[in-house]
């Protein structure tokens, strides 16, 4: 009798404790979404929040994930890193939220990684373009659904080598921190790739959210660069354009705007034909991937009525990133039946997923977690629909070419480019 006891209260046990690993479906699925919605950052990352908004308004009007209606937590990174990682933790610990988005800033990105790690909670990075994030570190938590500095500025460059085969010359002028420094690095080091004798006559860092360049450009001017190279971005890309353009920094000198795209429409208009235009991923609407998507489209004419404004790359930064999230929640779901998933399940599905996007297709990788995304850059050119400069000669630089396999250090890999690489690149003008 007593050995029916212990068999029933150990069945009993093991009941309990089955019921308390199961994960019950929620009411509603928290997701915290980190991005710049104040001060000169927010150019870029306002109109990602308004992707967000619009995208999690289309999921949920479709009857949520899973069956789940999705709410959105907004978090803005102007705030500083501090308030930004404190925000992380509450929402992590306090059950609010189930999986985050973050982040826009690659120094609050490396700032919440570990974090998320050791709270268990998956994070997406939406932007976050510092290859540094990968490059020591292993997650089990943490994933990016773009691509990162290495394959956006190689790609930036091999452009520059197709423009401008005979270049001597080269000016850099990027804002003083780690984005500024890697980009500088990269561009530099893929042009010595293939051109070992170019001269860096300039290499300007002003600090972030400067809002005068007027010393820096003369600088430049002086130096008579055959090209001139930035990243800046934002506010501080908006301010350099209106101050440089009227010198005529980009009638003398081949105007490279690494991150160009996203301010087309507010300041595009004063950049002369020609300039080298970069839209970090392959987030650019009027590609021929994103004009044959019905879903894009309708993304697009969404948002230009809400905001009167077109989408930018940002935009589709957002849009692609939850889009995945999306996906690795029904992967996971499916995986166990219709039951709602874990965050280690949700981690699991997050962990090697393909998914079609807006604008074309996005891979993460196994071995190291970082999203595997293609390049477009291409130069300004003259709209008779728009009154603004769209991307003409565009190039869509494959990932699997621009980004150097999971293990291997970037900057040795850049080095090792060849003319071979070369031959298997598209030219300007044929995107696909």
């Amino acid at each position: 009798m007593q050995v029916w006891k212990g068999l029933a209260g150990a069945l009993a046990l093991a009941a309990l404790l089955g019921h308390a690993s199961a994960q019950e479906k929620p009411k509603e699925l928290g997701i915290g979404v980190f991005t710049f919605m104040s001060g000169g950052p927010a150019a870029y990352g306002m109109p990602a929040r308004n992707a967000a908004g619009l995208i999690f308004d289309g999921i949920n009007a479709a009857g949520g994930i899973g069956g789940v209606p999705v709410k959105p937590v907004y978090v803005d990174e102007g705030q500083g890193t501090d308030a930004v990682v404190s925000e992380f933790r509450r929402l992590a610990t306090s059950g609010e939220v189930s999986a985050m988005i973050a982040a826009l800033s690659s120094g609050n990105c490396l700032a919440l990684a570990p974090i998320a790690e050791q709270l268990k909670m998956p994070t997406v990075a939406w932007n976050c373009d510092t290859h540094q994030l990968f490059l020591k570190d292993k997650y089990d938590y943490v994933y990016r659904a773009n691509s990162s500095t290495i394959p956006e500025f190689v790609a930036t460059a091999l452009y520059v080598l197709d423009k401008k085969p005979d270049l001597k010359t080269v000016a850099i002028i990027n804002p003083d921190y780690a984005f500024g420094h890697d980009a500088a690095q990269i561009f530099t080091a893929a042009l010595k790739a293939f051109k070992p004798d170019v001269e860096f006559v300039a290499e300007l860092f002003p600090k972030l959210g400067a809002s005068n360049y007027n010393t820096e450009i003369s600088r430049i001017m002086a130096a008579r660069p055959d090209v001139v190279f930035t990243n800046f971005w934002g506010a501080d890309l908006e301010n350099f354009v209106r101050q440089a353009a009227p010198r005529g920094l980009f009638r003398n000198s081949q105007g490279v705007l690494s991150v160009g795209e996203a301010v087309l429409q507010s300041v595009g208009s004063q950049l002369p034909d020609g300039v080298i235009i970069g839209v970090l991923g392959d987030g650019w609407w009027q590609s021929p991937v994103a004009e044959k998507n019905a879903a894009a489209q309708k993304f697009v004419a969404d948002y230009q009525a809400k905001f009167q404004a077109y989408p930018v790359f940002p935009s589709f930064k957002m849009a692609n990133t939850i889009l995945a999230l999306k996906a690795a929640y029904e992967k996971a779901i499916a995986a166990k039946g219709g039951a709602w998933p874990t965050a280690e399940e949700l981690s699991a599905a997050l962990d090697g997923l393909t998914v079609e996007t807006l604008t074309g297709g996005l891979t993460i990788r196994s071995e190291d977690n970082d999203g595997l995304v293609d390049q477009i850059v291409g130069v300004t050119a003259k709209s008779d629909k728009y009154p603004f400069p769209v991307i003409g000669e565009m190039v869509r630089y494959p990932a699997e070419l621009v980004t150097p396999p999971a293990g291997t250090d970037p900057i040795a890999w850049i080095g090792s480019l060849d003319k071979d690489f070369l031959a298997k690149l598209p030219k300007p003008g044929s995107a696909q």
